[in-house]
């Protein structure tokens, strides 16, 4: 079995699993206590923090051990606001960051707060420019975070935290995804992570403050880790985390090569293998391991499920696959494919055979997709005045984009379409389907239910 979704979690690296075992004879006491065991479990704190701060790139006094990367991002957000509360309440994000800031800001702006959130690009970059814009006399913080999980793409963090630094607004960047492969540049202020992006166990998250920025945790004071995390510190979690970071950073650099030729080979050759594809995020901007695109006329679930009978363990934004059946927001905001989507995250150490052998079993698996798909059932196909109109009410991604393509050649040059769908991933896949087939997304019309996307046919 290929596990290629390391974004998600890392498998746990050797180097953690054996600084966990010894450490769990060592990090069971109170280091809070003067006692021999705890003087004992204080050292090995003390050392993982100083190990931590050294790849981060700040002071050890600066950096806060979580529960989680989530926490860290939820503290992190909250201190830094309730520290600047007399500035103002208002709060900048991208579009594209991780939920867990996502729902920060909307719980923000339930509780009277502002939120602007900055669009990106196709690629899925934000510009400084639209940072820059955003910036206002009220603002109290602004978050970015320093590279996409889902499509890989890295954000010009250095560039946004210098316009934020010189209108004397903090910069909070959620470095999950990139702190494995190397230190944030830019003079940013606050900085969250996760151990289990980088191989290290769950359950252990980064939080770093600079100095001199105003920060009020919030919740009830506690005497641990400075007052910014409550509870007993896992230490033996926490000595694995930062053991694992020293040793994936030492292998970074060349891993980084190895992983960004494979990479490569994958955005270049899964278009020539598989039609109708879309390989989303930006092609030079991105971290080394992440290949994300989107097939047109496939069901994202269906596939994963194939895939993992293939023996490839990967993971999609497609609205197909979440019980919500919404759109990846990441793919939302970036205006792109969803339907039939795969993001490919290689892990440090992948063997290159793997590689090939998806790309060997990756076209038959598609068109499996396809096949199964086939022609839709029930749906009605009828003129009204010079407009075809496509019922796909009640039909979720990625019917309604197959009965479009199906009909398109029935109209002549000039003529439209009217496609009638209630799923919400319509809204995105249509217009993505238009600019891949080289037809004209005229817009989207109200109807008696859902909506009516109209596509004019031009060749």
């Amino acid at each position: 079995m290929a596990y290629f979704d390391a974004a998600s979690s890392a498998p746990l690296h050797p180097v953690a699993r054996q600084a966990l075992q010894a450490s769990l004879d060592e990090g069971w006491a109170d280091p809070a206590r003067l006692y021999r065991e705890g003087r004992r479990a204080r050292l090995l704190l003390d050392a993982a923090r100083e190990a931590a701060a050294e790849a981060v790139g700040c002071r050890a006094d600066e950096l806060t051990f979580t529960s989680s990367g989530t926490r860290a991002v939820h503290s992190g957000i909250a201190g830094a606001l309730a520290g600047r509360h007399r500035i103002g309440r208002h709060l900048i994000v991208s579009a594209v960051e991780h939920s867990s800031v996502l729902h920060v800001a909307d719980a923000h702006e339930a509780a009277g707060g502002a939120v602007t959130q900055v669009a990106v690009d196709r690629a899925g970059m934000v510009s400084v420019r639209a940072y820059a814009e955003a910036l206002r006399p009220d603002t109290a913080l602004a978050c970015l975070q320093s590279a996409n999980h889902e499509v890989g793409t890295e954000q010009p963090v250095a560039e946004v935290a210098g316009v934020c630094r010189e209108a004397g607004v903090p910069l909070l960047v959620d470095a999950a995804q990139s702190l494995g492969w190397g230190r944030v540049g830019g003079d940013w202020s606050l900085l969250t992570a996760s151990a289990h992006k980088w191989g290290g166990p769950s359950g252990v998250g980064l939080l770093v403050v600079r100095k001199g920025v105003r920060f009020a945790a919030q919740g009830p004071v506690d005497e641990r880790e400075s007052g910014r995390a409550a509870g007993f510190e896992n230490i033996p979690a926490i000595v694995a985390a930062a053991a694992s970071l020293r040793a994936v950073r030492a292998e970074a650099a060349q891993e980084a090569v190895r992983l960004r030729e494979l990479t490569e080979r994958i955005r270049a050759r899964v278009p020539r293998l598989v039609p109708d594809v879309e390989v989303v995020g930006d092609p030079v901007r991105r971290l080394p391991g992440i290949v994300t695109f989107s097939c047109l006329y496939v069901d994202g679930e269906t596939l994963l499920h194939e895939l993992d009978r293939a023996g490839f363990s990967v993971s999609s934004g497609s609205s197909c696959t979440s019980s919500t059946l919404m759109p990846s927001h990441v793919l939302k905001a970036m205006g792109v494919l969803s339907e039939g989507n795969v993001r490919v995250s290689l892990p440090f150490g992948t063997a290159e055979e793997d590689v090939e052998r998806f790309l060997e079993v990756l076209p038959a698996a598609v068109a499996g997709v396809r096949e199964k798909l086939g022609a839709p059932t029930g749906g009605t196909v009828v003129d009204e005045e010079d407009v075809l109109v496509v019922d796909s009410l009640g039909k979720r991604c990625p019917i309604p984009v197959i009965e479009l393509a199906k009909v398109i050649g029935n109209v002549p040059v000039g003529g439209t379409v009217r496609v009638l769908s209630d799923d919400e991933a319509a809204r995105l896949d249509i217009p993505a389907w238009c600019e891949m087939r080289g037809q004209e997304y005229v817009g989207e019309k109200p109807a008696e239910r859902g909506s009516a996307y109209v596509v004019r046919r031009l060749g």
